[in-house]
């Protein structure tokens, strides 16, 4: 590439140009709506089954059980609030990061394979300020998508069962604005857990010219983590790898709250994407462009 492409001058308005045209770009995609799409039918699906096994007046969930998403789903009748936090528990180990994956996978690979990488360079944006721009849009979309789960939750929470104060993990009772309050903070709390995933998805994307293969590839190594996690015989391992603390965001219904495990998780994901957003730029800066 030329030296005017290696160091481009260009306008701070012009970059914000650049990542309004990704960011439209990317939401209009119908693979994009798609993934958004399937994410909102899961509070949907969760609802339903709830508000079936309940029908009765037996418990959800079998009267409750370990962990945050069991805990969740069986204060459901009582407070559809909890639906919220049960749809995050149970998009967040598999549907979150995979839709992140998928996208954040194609982010550079898929352009190089449409043959648009070059002229996104030459337009000028620059090798950094393009990696950055993409990497923030894939951010965007990781608190959209949380916010497209949580809401969807709370519409049909709404719908189907009571709302009103609320019992944390702990016992004590909060008002429903504080609950609703809380709501948004673990939302907020779940798209952070996601920024790692972005950084080594657009990790994988510089590595090939192939969107399909990126995607796959973002996708396996995340299935593979999951599950490495599950195994026991590897627990001196499980702290670090990046979907390790996800459910922590279930300390945050607890009173007093419990940063510890919070803390950690969002270390971890700080970590991961400076580790894997320097591999991309070093990876993307010194990569021959050739589509």
């Amino acid at each position: 590439m030329s030296r005017a492409e290696a160091v481009p001058r260009t306008s701070p308005l012009w970059t914000l140009g650049l990542f309004r045209s990704e960011l439209l770009t990317t939401f209009r995609r119908w693979r994009t709506l798609a993934l958004l799409g399937v994410l909102a039918a899961v509070p949907v699906l969760v609802g339903i089954a709830v508000r079936i096994e309940t029908g009765d007046g037996s418990p959800a969930g079998g009267g409750g059980g370990g962990g945050g998403g069991p805990a969740f789903i069986s204060q459901i009748t009582n407070n559809g609030l909890f639906l919220v936090f049960t749809a995050l528990a149970a998009t967040l180990p598999f549907f979150l990061p995979m839709a992140i994956g998928v996208v954040a996978g194609d982010a550079l690979a898929g352009e190089a394979n449409a043959g648009t990488l070059r002229y996104l360079l030459v337009a000028p944006a620059g090798r950094t300020r393009l990696l950055l721009t993409k990497y923030a849009t894939v951010m965007a979309l990781c608190l959209v998508a949380t916010l497209v789960v949580a809401v969807s939750a709370l519409l049909v929470g709404a719908l189907l069962f009571p709302l009103g104060d609320l019992t944390t993990i702990s016992g004590t009772r909060i008002g429903f604005g504080e609950g609703l309050a809380r709501a948004l903070l673990i939302a907020l709390v779940v798209a952070v857990s996601l920024i790692g995933v972005a950084a080594l998805g657009l990790f994988v994307s510089t590595l090939t010219n192939s969107g399909i293969a990126a995607m796959a590839t973002t996708v396996g190594l995340l299935i593979t983590v999951q599950i490495l996690d599950q195994i026991p015989q590897l627990h001196a391992l499980h702290p670090y790898l990046f979907s390790h603390y996800w459910l922590s965001f279930a300390d945050l219904m607890r009173e007093p709250v419990y940063w510890d495990d919070l803390t950690k998780n969002l270390g971890l994901q700080a970590l991961y994407a400076a580790v894997f957003g320097s591999a991309a730029w070093a990876r993307f800066t010194s990569k021959d462009i050739t589509a």
